[in-house]
């Protein structure tokens, strides 16, 4: 009896390319959070101990502004308790309605991360015992910018403790912001690089450390001191 020859023909397993898992490729890693993302999650850069940092940390949305008498001595304790620790320093800041601006000091990159994430764990705990809540306070993580030349220190320091300025320059009429350390602050040109506290008679130790740089406390003033009036310019981000 003849053969027959089968006219189907054995099925052959096709080969799919699967989207790669895993690794360096265009749009990974974690996301900004927050409803306003706009500080990238890339590793920071290396920080050398003789370099300051402007910071700037920006509220969630929906949250109470900060510039009020009971808001502000809240954040005041935070920021003392955690000013200097472990090699990081905070030695000026402002408080505006839904941002912080900081100056800081620290021995490296690391040094100056957890610095900062204990000091924002001080002051989130402190706003939200203060508005009987709990959750995320701050919208994303902070954001710093190295400063290593005397005219960049000295720009920062303006934006920082006249930062009020820039946001209502017309209408802002103290001339110091008392949501600051302005008060403290011993390179304004009015008082001829002396604390005003000083000089209206009151001897209040500054409510942070000293800083400890030479950028920070000489160096910059070799591009003459701050004005109490002086609006700052838009820094770069």
């Amino acid at each position: 009896m003849p053969n027959h020859v089968s006219s189907k023909r054995r099925p052959i397993q096709q080969r799919f390319a699967f989207a790669r898992r895993g690794g360096r490729r265009p749009g990974a890693g974690r996301k900004p959070k927050g409803e306003r993302p706009g500080v990238s999650h890339k590793t920071r850069e290396a920080l050398a101990a003789r370099f300051p940092v402007h910071v700037t940390v920006r509220l969630e949305r929906g949250l109470p502004g900060l510039r009020d008498k009971q808001t502000y001595r809240a954040l005041k304790r935070a920021f003392a308790a955690g000013s200097d620790r472990f090699g990081f320093r905070l030695t000026q800041y402002s408080v505006q309605t839904n941002h912080l601006h900081m100056m800081c000091e620290g021995r490296d990159k690391k040094t100056l991360a957890r610095g900062m994430q204990g000091l924002l764990i001080r002051l989130a705990r402190a706003l939200n015992r203060l508005w009987g809540r709990c959750g995320r306070v701050f919208a994303d993580r902070y954001h710093g910018r190295i400063l290593r030349t005397p005219r960049e220190v000295r720009s920062a320091l303006c934006y920082v403790l006249n930062n009020a300025r820039r946001h209502a320059a017309r209408l802002y009429r103290a001339l110091l912001d008392p949501f600051s350390t302005g008060f403290w602050f011993d390179g304004w040109k009015e008082t001829g690089g002396r604390m005003p506290q000083a000089l209206a008679g009151r001897e209040e130790d500054p409510p942070l450390p000293r800083a400890r740089t030479w950028l920070l406390t000489v160096g910059w003033r070799k591009r003459g001191l701050v004005g109490m009036e002086e609006v700052p310019a838009a820094v770069r981000t």
